[in-house]
């Protein structure tokens, strides 16, 4: 008889891992961004895919362009990628461990929240990044993403 409490347990923590799953993917409106500077307007998901995972480094009109990722495991950076590569998180990881082993390239460098994309932008006008659209001030660009 002590199964049935043990299942009951079971059944009590899976469900509060999928309430808990479901209310994280509950997540802000991110938009690409890049420094007011900046000439480029719109971009298509593609263009900012590539960019992000290193198959370019350049916008397309031909400027340069440096990526700047949020930390790994961060909401914004989970919604950006499945909106522009439709990549999950372990797929990203996968894809920068197999460029980094051939030597084919390196992953964007990485900072912390939007602020710090922010001030990242500041200083790199040839950067791209992207924040949660609460957090756009004229410190940055919105781009049109198609």
């Amino acid at each position: 008889m002590t199964q049935v409490p043990i299942l009951n347990a079971l059944r009590v923590a899976a469900l509060s891992t999928l309430l808990g799953i479901a209310g994280s993917h509950a997540m802000a409106d991110v938009v690409a961004v890049v420094s007011p500077n900046n000439p480029a307007t719109t971009i298509s998901k593609r263009e900012v895919s590539n960019i992000f995972l290193g198959k370019t480094n350049r916008f397309p009109n031909g400027a340069p362009a440096v990526a700047i990722d949020q930390r790994e495991g961060s909401a914004p950076r989970v919604e950006f990628y499945l909106n522009v590569s439709n990549m999950q998180p372990a797929e990203i990881k996968a894809h920068w461990s197999k460029m980094i082993f051939t030597g084919r390239g390196r992953p964007p460098m990485t900072v912390d929240g939007d602020e710090q994309v922010k001030k990242a932008l500041a200083s790199r006008p040839d950067g791209i990044g992207y924040i949660d659209s609460a957090a756009v001030d004229d410190r940055v660009k919105v781009l049109t993403v198609e």
